[in-house]
């Protein structure tokens, strides 16, 4: 059930890998000028659609502090490209026989980027303060046994327990204790970590400046998704705030930027005829419409129920993502190839387009012709697009639809008051079990604020389970997703970034990375 067996046959694969001189294809995109030597030195310029709140990854799960985060901090464990868990600042971890207890081997003489070495007392600080925002791992405490290892003491073991460690959606980062012991309600606002660059200089609404880490200590195994050997090939990276997506284009064409995320749809074929660039299409997730269900029409399950009997995903997807190249309709939280967690179970609530059944359900629910609020951004086009359609969707079964559009870091605090909002978009990208989707979970207090003891029995039955019982719970878990719909899943997306040709090892997985990146 635990990951000793697992972990062993891991480094037993890692070995064989080292002595065989293989080296697995990577599941990312990449980049690469075939048996030209690159070129490290010089500056990154990325254009990036929106700022971040904060670049502490502890306090929320936005990608754009996650994308922005991953180069200045690490976590103890992370994912590789198959989605499984594999040291970091770990040197190596043990599981005890009923998982109770996980010691953790640190790697030495591990440099923050204030000069200072990183021992057990920077890792408790940061897993202490990391913790009090995932209920997932139910009471717990972190022992120093000595200078380079620690204990993790759990009440309720579980199997996943490692993958919520390495959950990248919110990082489980280490950073010096006094920093973390510091932290105000909304974060620390020192931004140091051991990865591969550091902090320079943040100037709002226009750019934060990263620089290389000249005592970074990569490990040496291959590099895999978040994980194995990384390097800051470049002297630094300027990562600008660029929300119109045109000008992103333009940027990327005209060479002021060196990758551009998040491109518009249509700008697609405009790239693929401009020399000297690189069209990235990666898949992402899934398209989310968040129902409010703390105050307001919403907290009816009969009024949620009726938006999904009505909506034409067909259509919001594609005003999303303009061609099925870059969206599939489907009803599962998961990937096909994610054989564990796939499950196609409550699919026959999924994109029915039944109006007369909508507006019997929202008959029953009490509406009365008051005006909902669909609270938006332009940073992300496609949440806007799909935002737009679901709006003339839901015109069309006579409800009064209002969009509130801002930026998107102002969407992220205006979506933590109940009443400034009815709904709300936004993605979730691939995870490696249910357990790590806020909106499932009532005691993560996230933004739409789910209250289901349903799902919450589930999730914490799935925590528990063996292999034996985890599909039947799982589907279990999609029917009453399905039925108490704290969100709406309407289908599965790729997204699309472009960057210079003379880029080499750019990687996207799980956002874009920029170690092991070199200009020519």
């Amino acid at each position: 059930m635990f990951f000793k067996r697992r972990y062993f046959y891991f480094c037993l694969l890692l070995v064989v890998l080292l002595l065989g001189g293989c080296n697995s294809d990577d599941a990312s995109s990449s980049s690469g000028e075939g048996n030209k030597e690159p070129q490290s030195g010089g500056t990154l310029n990325i254009a990036y659609p929106t700022q971040p709140q904060t670049l502490d990854p502890h306090e929320t799960t936005a990608e754009a502090t996650r994308d922005a985060a991953k180069v200045i901090y690490e976590a103890l464990v992370t994912l590789d490209e198959n989605y499984e868990v594999i040291p970091q600042l770990a040197e190596s971890y043990e599981q005890n026989d009923d998982g109770s207890v996980i010691t953790i081997n640190l790697r030495k003489d591990i440099k923050f980027h204030n000069g200072e070495t990183m021992d057990a007392d920077d890792v408790i600080a940061s897993m202490n303060k990391w913790g009090t925002k995932m209920p997932e791992l139910g009471e717990h405490e972190w022992i120093s046994v000595d200078d380079n290892t620690v204990e993790l003491h759990l009440s309720e073991p579980s199997s996943l327990t490692m993958y919520f460690l390495a959950d990248i959606s919110r990082i489980a980062a280490i950073m010096p204790k006094e920093i973390a012991k510091s932290a105000g309600a909304t974060g620390v606002t020192e931004y140091i970590g051991t990865g591969p660059f550091k902090f320079v200089e943040w100037k709002q609404d226009e750019v934060i400046k990263y620089e290389k880490f000249d005592e970074y200590q990569t490990v040496t195994t291959p590099t895999s998704g978040l994980g194995g050997k990384k390097e800051a090939l470049v002297d630094a990276i300027n990562w600008n705030f660029v929300p119109d997506s045109s000008t992103r284009v333009n940027g990327l064409m005209s060479g002021q930027y060196d990758f551009a995320h998040m491109i518009n749809y249509d700008s697609i074929p405009q790239l693929e005829n401009s020399n000297g660039v690189v069209v990235d299409v990666w898949s992402y997730g899934i398209e989310a419409l968040i129902f409010n269900k703390k105050e307001g029409l919403f907290s009816d399950i009969k009024a949620r129920q009726a938006v999904n009997y009505a909506l034409d995903m067909e259509e919001i997807m594609g005003a999303a993502f303009v061609s099925s190249d870059y969206y599939e309709l489907d009803s599962a939280l998961f990937l096909p190839s994610q054989a564990t967690w796939y499950s196609e179970t409550g699919k026959e609530n999924y994109n029915q387009k039944n109006i007369n059944k909508a507006k019997d359900l929202l008959k029953e629910a009490g509406y009365n012709g008051q005006e909902i609020v669909i609270l938006t951004s332009r940073d992300y086009e496609h949440h806007y697009n799909a935002a737009v359609a679901t709006q003339q969707e839901l015109q069309k079964l006579g409800m009064n639809v209002k969009l509130d559009v801002y930026d998107w870091p102002t969407l992220l605090e205006r979506r933590d008051n109940p009443s400034n909002y009815d709904i709300f978009f936004t993605g979730f990208s691939t995870t490696t079990t249910p357990n790590q989707y806020v909106f499932l979970n009532s005691e993560t207090e996230w933004a739409g604020w789910t209250n289901s003891p349903e799902l919450d029995q589930l999730l914490e039955k799935i925590k528990n389970a063996d292999e034996n019982e985890i599909e039947k719970l799982n589907n279990e878990l999609h029917q009453e997703l399905w039925e108490y719909l704290p969100v709406i899943n309407l289908g599965k997306n790729s997204r699309v970034s472009g960057y210079a040709e003379k880029l080499n090892g750019f990687t996207n997985f799980l956002g874009p990375n920029f170690w092991n990146v070199t200009k020519n």
